[in-house]
């Protein structure tokens, strides 16, 4: 059986690429072996942040005296917050299905293997079997959560982010391993929801990636949540403890100490998905990280490409459909190419994290000179109407050319205004562009505007600086 161009794998990079590619004319066929939406839509993105959405309404209303609102002791029936969630999940994977019979792409439900260069065996649910022929092949299997190379990691009260949703209740204690975005966003969620959370980073710092500042920020929120925080934690083991907890041994600066929970879960990291995919039979160039593609997400072989997290870029669900466009152009014969230099990463914690562009330590050891600004929400209109005055905007500009290098954002709605700072790094704007846009008010893109005038000290809503 010959097709035209076949895309293995249907989350945010696969499905994206394949209707890219019918808009451009190519027949295409997709093969997910499970649901389409992939880690996102079924197991990540989608249903965690249907989960915080209920947190978030019970926050509001516990704190809603302020308001008038008498509603200090709400509670919140996890097993409908869970069944709001999955009713949120079936509507968008069914709607990524309508998409694909409306782009005229062709769905096979099944475990695809390469068999040989642009030959693939697919194994259906009922174990029937055929051979592909393809003329390209786009590989978005994504990823799978790394596993814990320790003792204890395999107990079945040690759960992935797939396996906590599955919960069907609020686990009286939990032990997170990993202070990344997927670490922190469960932590906070089932500590709002009445869990005892305790949270282990081997780094120096949450969030190891973004902005010092951010992070301590976020970190002093977490813990007035009630959350433990420790970093410079290497977990070593995890063995049974008293009452039907889970024991965590851990190396800290203070010494070994031991943390129980309930269960545990294991947010420390990614692997590439292919297992059983065949990649040896191909010779493909990867590595632990992933499949090696360039900027036009060409593999070595030629008419082989790869998106999504199997490349081991950005583990993230829009930059995998931005490479899924790039993929899907170029296979048809366009020439499309991807620039990574901004692309922006969020964090959905209460209050939220929203970055993009290099922090003030990457862009000072990039050997640039720096100018900063920094306009903190309690100065904000908006956020004072909200209630929600935690939190800043903090922009890093180039002082020679003014141009933005990054901008981090902490505080309400902060993965909402990032698309501003997108859109102006995009298009290599200035603060200044920023600063003189006319912005509405009251809103909290106010805050965006401020901090690019505060670049050049003359914020108008907070003091002026102290002069050195």
């Amino acid at each position: 059986m010959e097709k035209d161009i076949v895309v293995i794998g249907g989350g945010p990079g696969g499905y994206v690429a394949a209707i890219r590619a019918a808009q451009l004319g190519g027949k295409v066929t997709l093969i997910e072996k499970e649901e389409l939406g992939g880690t996102c839509l079924n197991w990540g993105c989608i249903p965690t942040k249907a989960l915080l959405r209920g947190v978030e309404i019970l926050q509001w209303l516990r704190s809603g005296e302020d308001f008038g609102i008498q509603a200090k002791d709400a509670t919140l029936d996890f097993s409908k917050l869970s069944a709001r969630k999955d009713r949120v999940v079936k509507g968008l994977v069914s709607g990524v299905g309508g998409l694909m019979r409306a782009n005229g792409v062709e769905v096979i439900k099944g475990k695809a293997k390469f068999i040989g260069p642009l030959k693939l065996e697919v194994i259906s649910e009922s174990q029937a079997r055929m051979e592909i022929q393809a003329r390209r092949i786009i590989i978005a299997t994504g990823s799978l959560s790394a596993d814990l190379p320790i003792p204890g990691a395999g107990h079945p009260r040690v759960l992935d982010s797939q396996g906590i949703l599955q919960l069907s209740q609020v686990p009286p204690s939990l032990v997170v391993i990993g202070a990344g975005p997927i670490g922190l966003e469960f932590g906070s969620i089932f500590a709002a929801l009445g869990s005892k959370v305790t949270i282990l980073e081997m780094m120096p710092q949450i969030l190891p990636n973004e902005d010092p500042e951010i992070a301590q920020a976020l970190e002093k929120i977490l813990k007035g949540m009630k959350l433990e925080i420790l970093t410079n934690a290497q977990v070593a083991e995890i063995r049974e403890g008293a009452e039907e907890r889970l024991a965590v041994l851990a190396k800290t600066q203070g010494g070994d100490r031991t943390f129980e929970g309930a269960y545990v879960l294991v947010a420390a990291g990614r692997k590439p998905n292919v297992e059983g995919l065949g990649l040896e039979n191909l010779a493909l160039r990867s590595s632990k990280k992933g499949i090696e593609v360039n900027e036009k997400m060409e593999t070595h072989l030629p008419h082989h490409f790869a998106i999504g997290d199997v490349t081991g870029k950005w583990l993230l669900a829009h930059f995998a459909s931005a490479q899924g466009e790039v993929a899907a152009e170029n296979a048809l014969g366009r020439e499309a190419s991807l620039d990574s230099r901004v692309v922006p990463r969020c964090v959905y914690t209460l209050p939220e994290v929203a970055a993009v562009g290099m922090t003030e330590k990457e862009a000072r050891e990039a050997g640039y000179e720096l100018k900063i600004g920094r306009f903190p929400f309690a100065a904000s209109g908006k956020a004072m109407v909200l209630g929600e005055r935690n939190g800043f905007v903090k922009i890093v500009a180039d002082a020679k050319y003014d141009e933005i290098l990054g901008v981090h954002i902490f505080g309400p709605h902060a993965t909402d205004l990032i698309g501003e700072a997108v859109l102006a790094m995009q298009l290599e704007g200035t603060a200044g562009d920023i600063a003189r846009a006319i912005h509405p008010h009251p809103t909290l893109t106010e805050a965006l505007m401020e901090a690019s005038l505060d670049v050049d000290g003359v914020a108008i809503h907070i003091p002026p600086r102290k002069k050195k």
